[in-house]
């Protein structure tokens, strides 16, 4: 049997950052997965933000 310990993937939100100064009101956010070892800072993407309809940055947050 495999030690049980901390893995090193795990769970992001992504935020919209275009939609939280465009002053419209809801949220973009989407749920992905990292690897802390590989990646220890903040993710950043391009993902597709459906209030806005278009593709815009969304960043990691706690």
């Amino acid at each position: 049997m495999a030690k049980k310990g901390k893995g090193n993937r795990i769970q992001v939100i992504l935020e919209c950052t275009e939609h939280k100064d465009s002053g419209m009101p809801g949220t973009s956010r989407y749920i992905t997965t990292k690897n802390r070892k590989n990646s220890p800072e903040r993710l950043e993407m391009k993902k597709y933000n459906p209030i806005l309809k278009k593709v815009t940055v969304h960043k990691e947050i706690k």
